[in-house]
This record gives structure tokens, sequence and C-alpha cells, in this order.
């Protein structure tokens, strides 16, 4: 009995930690991608495997668009630098600067954004 119930815990211990890696963590529900130069993190999205972002070319403006939706709640895209969260626009990221979607906040360099405007 206790044998089977040591199987059963390494079994489960290791779904657990395949799942978790520095994109994706399953376990505190938090994936991160590169986007654009970005770093994006969102958080509370519990999910096994996260599609990876988008690029799209604009060949009519030359502008790149990036695409990220690693959750249903978190549909994040970059087009010229501006970033826009859930059909809101939060303005131009400067380079290197990260994103955090948590709960619903979007933090830019860790500090709460104020939405520039609807999309």
């Amino acid at each position: 009995m206790k044998f089977t119930v040591i199987i059963c815990l390494i079994c489960v211990g290791g779904a657990l930690t395949s799942a978790c890696s520095k994109s994706n963590n399953l376990l505190f529900g938090r994936v991160e991608a590169n986007v654009g130069g970005h770093t994006i993190a969102v958080t509370d999205c519990y999910r096994t495997s996260v599609p990876a972002p988008q690029r799209l070319e604009d060949l009519a403006s030359g502008k790149t668009t990036y695409h990220f939706v690693p959750c249903r709640d978190a549909d994040i895209s970059l087009r010229d630098e501006e970033l826009t969260v859930n059909g809101r626009k939060y303005g131009k990221l400067n380079s290197g600067d990260t994103v955090t979607v948590d709960h619903g906040k979007v933090l830019i360099n860790n500090r709460v954004a104020m939405v520039a405007s609807a999309k």
C-alpha cells in the first residue's frame, strides 16, 4: 500500500514539474513569452500548453504586429510597439519594457499602466 502511494506521488509530481517551465508554470498559473523583444507575462492562466506569439507583417504600412493569446481572457497585441490588451490601448512601449497582465490589471515594468484609449 505504501509503495503504491509513493509511486502515485512521484507520478503526480513528475506531471506537475513537466508542465512547469519558464514560459509556462501550471502550478502558479503564470505564462510568459518574448513578444517583439518584450517579456510578457500573464497570471491566472492555467494551461498545459500555451500557443506561441504570432508575428504578422502588414505589407501596406510596413509595420509588424505581434499577437499573443495565451488564455481566453488575455488578448495581447503589439503593433509598431503600441500595446493593446483586451481591446484597450496602453500606449507605446520602450525598448526592453516588460508587461504583466495580472488579474485584469496591466503593468508595464511592474507599474500599473493607464488606458490610453479604447480600440
